[in-house]
């Protein structure tokens, strides 16, 4: 699968590249014609450091940011984010003048939650989603109302790719949007064209990566 993969250069910066390819996929909300391979942006240091830099340019330093919150493996480049933002002149109103990275759990019904060890860095902290990509939307919702749950406000939205432009409201801020993969399209699981024509789901595929069928 990987040998059909077409590179694209982000428009800020052409050290960011975004590995995409195209096929049948499933997500949890969604069907998709392209499968965006994040796997070496969340990972490879001089990947992950450039992605967070270009991040860091979308926010003034009049934003307050006192915890980013990770989802499908971001810590490294939410790592990078917080000191670009903290160079950047961000402020954090936490007592030590430096930001949290937290990740949070889903239990066994699929709902978000922090434990009580965690649950301080959120609340009552700005707080920035860092997410991989945006699809339809519904992750982020549901981030949304957890966060708003354990008593943060989220003060920004950051992704690599995000087909939306806004989530309840709010502006998501990506390297990569829409216009940069002009052939994406995402279908509702039961209104799915490739899967009316006959054509076959290759793979289940997240945040964290894909699984084959």
């Amino acid at each position: 699968m990987e040998g059909r993969a077409i590179k694209i250069h982000a428009p800020e910066s052409k050290k960011v590249t975004l590995k995409v390819i195209p096929g049948h996929f499933a997500t949890s909300h969604s069907h998709i014609n392209l499968y965006i391979d994040l796997a070496t942006m969340r990972t490879r240091l001089s990947e992950a450091s450039e992605a967070a830099r270009v991040m860091s340019l979308h926010y003034v330093n009049n934003v307050v940011v006192d915890t980013i919150v990770c989802l499908d493996n971001c810590e490294v480049i939410g790592g990078f984010l917080a000191q670009e933002l903290t160079a950047a002149g961000i402020r954090s109103m936490n007592a030590h003048q430096t930001m949290y990275i937290v990740t949070p759990e889903f239990n066994t019904n699929g709902q978000m939650v922090f434990r009580d060890g965690n649950q301080s860095t959120i609340y009552n902290k700005k707080v920035l989603l860092l997410v991989t990509s945006v699809t339809t939307g519904d992750t982020l919702r549901r981030s949304l109302e957890c966060i708003k749950y354990y008593g943060g406000q989220v003060n920004g939205i950051s992704a690599i790719f995000s087909a939306l432009d806004k989530v309840e409201g709010m502006k998501v801020n990506s390297i990569f949007r829409k216009i940069d993969l002009p052939d994406y399209q995402s279908y509702d699981i039961g209104e799915c064209p490739l899967c009316k024509s006959g054509q076959r789901l290759e793979a289940i595929v997240n945040g964290y990566g894909y699984m084959r069928l």
